[in-house]
């Protein structure tokens, strides 16, 4: 058996890896790499080997990141099944489908600069029919079910791993020339004790473990409660008149705000002033949400007892369309505004940023993780000046980041996943995805000296290991 290394190799974004069983192929995650703009479109247009070549293809969690080149592999020739689990499929259907019109909407929209500059036009990477014909290859797979790829030759099963909604680690096993072979994929790891889901669970014994990295330099600061800093940080911005821009991914991490905000509304903790979900992903994946109780932690679930609608509260609005969403942008007065994307890399979020990024009232609040080069992480980063849409604006808004709604376990959280797995002593090869340089080499020392029998790899892009 073997694995090739492809996306997320010493880098955050485009999970993707390549499983070799008996000539079968199996494709883990197929993600969109998310950066400059011409070098995701490099990246994103390549596959680890033709994509017809595919048999099948196992899906860690729906994040962009890790599903949102499936209509690209499509749009290349893979026709495999793809093994998600039931939330899941449910949350790729519709982001799929909204990362097909972005996509779409992207290339109209550098088009139309192009024309004016006399430029060649330039081809959305995949289109809304491309993603369309992604969805039905989705094959839902329930938790702790398994179920058989690669010819019969692998097993796998999926467990929840705590990071979004139908988020999963793999566990597989192959049996090949008289010996048998366990493989964990991480995917992305959550943290424990989120506000909705339930904690991950814990690892089984393996010989190789592929784990991300994200956090693997630090640990996420001990700070005072979530709820009583963002309501501290919501009512100054408030009363010196500003308004407050929250850019967040539509899955999950939206939820885990509304939630919160639902809870200090009803508390009575807030100045009452309009919130505003402006994404129509974000209004069709909360529906999601309240599908899958079954993913939800003991504290939401008690809630929901007194509170029927955890993802709602009378000052809060849900907007889909394209006018509503400009009148946010005219408003004056203070509100709130959660949008995607989560890393500021596309979507509404940019027009709210650009219409209130130079006012000092205002406030921009950062609840996810952004990766390098994006936009986000220029802000979080302090750069005095950035370009949005093209154009140079200059950042006079504070900036407020959130480390506690974070999806990703920090570095104790990852050190403890890997122990769990290595407790056997049967673990022999940890490769560290999914993180960027520093962070992976933090994390490969540290694993190095809890586990001197298990070789830790940095894997880079294209490098094959015989497993």
């Amino acid at each position: 058996m073997k694995i090739k290394f492809w996306g997320a190799a010493h880098t955050v974004t485009g999970s993707s890896h390549l499983l070799l069983v008996d000539g079968a192929r199996v494709l883990l995650d197929c993600g969109l790499f998310q950066g400059s703009r011409k070098i995701a479109r490099q990246i994103n247009s390549e596959f680890v080997i033709p994509p017809a070549g595919i048999n099948e293809m196992i899906l860690s969690h729906a994040h962009i990141d890790h599903s949102g080149n499936i209509p690209g592999l499509v749009k290349a020739g893979f026709r495999g099944p793809i093994y998600c689990t039931p939330a899941t499929q449910d949350l790729t259907r519709v982001l799929l489908r909204d990362s097909g019109h972005i996509q779409e909407s992207d290339a109209n929209f550098l088009n139309r600069k192009k024309s004016r500059n006399h430029e060649p036009p330039v081809e959305p990477l995949y289109t809304m029919d491309d993603a369309e014909r992604a969805i039905p290859l989705l094959r839902p797979r329930s938790y702790d079910e398994p179920f058989t790829v690669a010819n019969g030759r692998l097993s796998a099963v999926f467990r929840d791993v705590g990071h979004i909604l139908g988020s999963a680690f793999v566990e597989m096993t192959a049996a090949e020339n008289g010996q048998t072979r366990k493989i964990i994929f991480s995917g992305d790891i959550g943290p424990p004790h989120k506000t909705i889901l339930k904690d991950p669970e814990v690892p089984a014994e393996a010989d190789v473990l592929i784990m991300e990295s994200t956090y693997g330099n630090r640990c996420h600061a001990a700070e005072e409660d979530v709820e009583i800093k963002l309501a501290d940080c919501v009512n100054r911005v408030v009363a010196r008149g500003g308004k407050i821009i929250i850019p967040a991914f539509s899955v999950e991490r939206t939820q885990e705000v509304v939630y919160a905000l639902n809870k200090l509304w009803n508390a009575g903790k807030l100045q009452r002033i309009p919130v505003y979900v402006d994404s129509p992903l974000a209004v069709n994946v909360t529906e999601i949400f309240r599908h899958h109780p079954e993913c939800f932690d003991q504290e939401i679930n008690q809630s929901l007892i007194d509170d029927p609608d955890p993802f709602g509260f009378e000052g809060l609005i849900y907007v889909r369309d394209v006018m509503t969403s400009k009148r946010i942008n005219m408003l004056r007065s203070p509100c709130i505004v959660i949008s995607g994307s989560g890393m500021c890399e596309a979507g509404r979020v940019l027009h709210h940023l650009a219409n209130n990024i130079e006012d000092p009232r205002s406030a921009v609040f950062f609840v996810g993780f952004q990766a390098e080069n994006t936009l986000g992480r220029k802000l979080v980063d302090g750069l005095k000046e950035v370009k949005i849409l093209g154009d140079p604006y200059q950042v006079k808004a504070e900036i407020v980041i959130f480390n506690s709604f974070s999806g990703h376990a920090d570095a104790e959280g990852l050190r403890a996943f890997a122990g769990n797995v290595a407790q056997s002593g049967r673990l022999k090869k940890i490769f560290l995805v999914h993180g960027e340089e520093t962070a992976m080499a933090a994390l490969k020392e540290t694993l190095g000296a809890d586990l001197p029998n298990c070789e830790v790899i940095m894997p880079a892009r294209g490098e094959e290991f015989e497993i």
